[in-house]
């Protein structure tokens, strides 16, 4: 697997990463239980967008320096694509937690545990997926194609399904749960087990959320990873631009829980964006579309989905 990133590159990635999970969780300890407000949500969410940037910055810098400023332009315009891609499906994804939240009724201060506990289970799942997945391309380049089939045949089915009405009764894991394990009727604090008097383990409502977001995880990983492979080939840039897309997960929850309704269009823009992307792969041995121009669609489609939720108000529950 051919790749920019040097061991020092890496060296440097991982570190950023370690320090920014260890300052999130601190500052999460320091907080405590509490609901957090939009303004913080809204500064934490921008403090994670400008640390993607601020990283995108110093790659490019140190790439323009030993590589020149070509492969600096490129890998630059690789990253800030793929972390837009992942970003903006990561709203989709935040959509499904906000319904598991729901329909468990997890109190507001317990939100921010599940919310955390789930973004580290994300980036463990997402770097085993990437590096398989970039160890598959590497050996069997076709399977980029069958990657793009997937992304347009996801991109038709979400186009159709987008502003459904989601339901987890008929959620297989949820249903395989309840079968066959002992669950309590209330939340126990933050804990994922409890022991009865009679030394029975009983698992609470908390542990369940927590499978019911890895699992969505889970899925929402299947369609967005294979799409950053038709941006780049390059598993660091695949890996660091995936992972600084879900390291803000927990802040942008707490943005955009209180306005999911008003962004009914943006499935629809999504699902323009997978069936675009689907299609470059596709087309990548007959018409290598330029990154760049890429980054621009897929940015445009995304605005103006959020630009047509805000002007256009959503149908209304029975009408035609």
């Amino acid at each position: 697997m051919h790749s920019i990133a040097t061991p020092g590159i890496w060296a440097a990635f991982v570190a950023i990463l370690i320090a920014a999970l260890a300052v999130d969780f601190a500052l999460l300890r320091a907080a405590g239980p509490r609901r957090v407000p939009f303004r913080a949500a809204a500064l934490w969410s921008l403090a994670w967008v400008g640390l993607a940037l601020a990283f995108n910055l110093g790659l490019w810098a140190w790439l323009d320096a030993h590589a020149g400023r070509a492969v600096a332009n490129e890998i630059g315009l690789e990253f800030l694509t793929g972390y837009l891609i992942e970003k903006a499906l990561a709203v989709d994804n935040i959509f499904v937690f906000l319904l598991v939240f729901n329909t468990f009724a997890v109190p507001a201060e317990l939100r921010q545990r599940a919310l955390m506990l789930g973004v580290l289970g994300a980036l463990v799942l997402r770097a085993v997926m990437i590096l398989v997945g970039a160890a598959l391309v590497a050996r069997f380049h076709w399977i980029l194609y069958l990657f793009g089939l997937f992304l347009l045949l996801t991109g038709v089915k979400m186009l159709f399904a987008a502003n459904q009405a989601s339901d987890l009764e008929g959620n297989p894991v949820l249903g395989w749960m309840r079968r066959h394990l002992r669950l309590t009727r209330d939340f126990q604090g933050g804990a994922l087990t409890v022991i009865d008097d009679g030394g029975r383990r009983w698992f609470t409502p908390m542990f369940v959320v927590l499978v019911l977001i890895a699992v969505t995880d889970v899925i929402f990983a299947v369609d967005s990873i294979p799409a950053i492979f038709a941006v780049t080939l390059d598993p660091f840039v695949v890996l660091s631009s995936n992972v600084f897309a879900v390291l803000g997960l927990r802040a942008l929850f707490f943005l955009l829980a209180g306005m999911a309704d008003r962004f009914h269009l943006l499935g629809h823009g999504l699902a323009v964006v997978l069936l675009f992307i689907g299609a470059k792969m596709l087309l990548a041995g007959v018409w290598k579309i330029p990154v760049g121009v890429a980054l621009g669609v897929v940015a445009l489609v995304i605005l103006a989905s959020i630009v047509a939720s805000l002007l256009i108000p959503p149908r209304k529950a029975g009408a035609g």
